[in-house]
Formats: structure tokens, C-alpha cells, sequence
């Protein structure tokens, strides 16, 4: 699809966008790039991955850089930032996409650790560098979001409790982004046709995207949600934090 931001609104702004070598965040890096945002790949393993987005952005006259890092290893996040700071100078534009936890062999607690622990980490590690008038976009679920009041497949509970642990987290951050002049908003949308989690939890439910899409009428595709993503950079920031995408209707009620 094209691209939901106008060419040049994001001219000399400086992006970092966690997970980003493929899906939603390499969408999203795409969009912003687009935009005139100089864009930072973010993969944990898959160098080449992200150096061919890397390519396609400096192809088309933008800038981009591919930096390695395991959100869940401070030693990693800070030597990504700091390729940032050296290469750029700073951090405009924050967006914190990545997360995980239902992968196998990654241990108990690494839902946990990687959305909750790295992202109040990656922020903390950031903020030094995002000057005044910077953003801050968290990008999560409603199935995470309202975890605490409405029901969710019992196979993503545990990471939908550890990414609304994330967001309370970041969410106590507030006063001091506030203090520094930086914007925070969350992005909450409904399961995403296509992305690695929907699959995982049809695989485990089956049944469970179809059943979800008749019950609303429609979920975003990855790069219909990546364009919300984008436009929450630019957007302004409602009184709550907080840009719901798609029907919330069934988890409100």
C-alpha cells in the first residue's frame, strides 16, 4: 500500500525501530523511510535480512543503517545506540516493535525479559540520546492491552500479561519523558493477519484468526497496521497515550 505520511514530513528525523528486518517493523522502517526519516534496521540474527531493507532505502535516496542487537542483553542495546549516536547524532523518533515469547528453548521468564525488562531497558538506554520534542511508540495488542478485563486464547495469556507488564512499565516512565520534553504514546491493535504470532496461535487454536476476523469484520494486514504504526509518529498524542486500531468493541464491553 502506499505510504500514510506525506514525503518530506520526516526529513532529518532520526528513526529506530526495534525488531524491524521483517513484518510489521520492517513496514513500518519503510514507511518512515519513505517519509525522509533516516532509519535504523534493528535484528537480533538476521544480518542479511535486514541489510537487503538497509539497500532498498538507500536506493530510493534515504539514509539507513542495519545494527544488530538482542533487546534482552544491555551490553547489545547500548552498542546499538551508540552506532546511532555516532553515526547521527541521536534519537528523534523511538519505536519499540519488537516482541516475542512464544518461541520454544528461549527459557521460563524470556516473555518477560524481552517485553517487559528490554523495553523499559532500550528506553532508558535511548532517552540520553532524544533531544526535546522526540516520540516514543510502543506498539502492542488489544489481546495485551486489556489482558486484566477481558479474555484472551489461553495460549497468549502469559505474553499478553508480560507485554501489559511492559506497557505499566514504560507507562511509570512518563514523568520523566515528560520532563525531557519527550511524547510517548502506546499503538494497540487486534491480531494481525499474517505476522508470526497469529500463525503461531492458529497453529495452537486452530481456527483462531478466522474465528477472530468473522467476530469483527476485519483485521488489519502487516502493513495496514506498519502504516498506523507510522502515523502515531506524527499523529498528535491523545490525552491517554494511547491509539487504538481496528474494533475494541468485544474487549470493552
Amino acid at each position: 500500500m502506499s505510504s500514510p505520511l506525506a514525503p518530506g514530513s520526516l526529513d532529518g528525523t532520526r528513526a529506530l525501530v526495534t525488531g524491524s528486518s521483517r513484518g510489521i517493523g520492517a513496514d513500518t522502517v519503510g514507511y518512515l523511510a519513505e517519509a525522509g526519516a533516516k532509519v535504523v534496521v534493528n535484528y537480533r540474527n538476521k544480518a542479511r535480512r535486514a541489510e537487503q531493507i538497509v539497500e532498498k532505502v538507500v536506493a530510493a535516496g534515504g539514509a539507513a543503517l542495519a545494527l544488530q542487537a538482542d533487546l534482552t542483553d544491555h551490553d547489545s542495546v547500548q552498542a546499538m545506540v551508540d552506532a546511532v549516536v555516532a553515526e547521527w547524532g541521536g534519537i528523534d523518533l523511538l519505536v519499540l516493535n519488537a516482541s516475542g515469547g512464544m518461541e520454544s528453548g528461549m527459557g521460563e521468564d524470556y516473555a518477560l525479559r524481552l517485553n517487559r525488562d528490554a523495553q523499559v531497558d532500550m528506553l532508558q538506554t535511548a532517552v540520553p540520546h532524544m533531544p526535546s520534542g522526540s516520540r516514543v511508540v510502543f506498539v502492542t495488542s488489544h489481546q495485551a492491552h486489556f489482558v486484566e478485563t477481558a479474555e484472551t486464547m489461553p495460549e497468549y495469556v502469559p505474553v499478553a500479561k508480560s507485554k501489559r507488564a511492559g506497557e505499566l512499565a514504560l507507562r511509570e516512565l512518563l514523568p520523566q519523558l515528560e520532563a525531557a520534553g519527550i511524547e510517548f504514546v502506546t499503538v494497540s491493535g487486534d491480531m494481525i493477519e499474517g505476522t508470526i504470532t497469529a500463525t503461531l496461535l492458529n497453529r495452537l487454536n486452530p481456527g483462531a484468526i478466522e474465528g477472530r476476523r468473522d467476530a469483527v469484520g476485519k483485521l488489519y494486514s502487516v502493513s495496514e497496521f506498519a502504516a498506523e504504526i507510522a502515523l502515531a509518529a506524527v499523529e498528535p498524542i491523545p490525552a491517554d497515550h494511547t491509539k487504538l486500531v481496528g474494533d475494541v468493541s468485544s474487549f470493552t464491553a
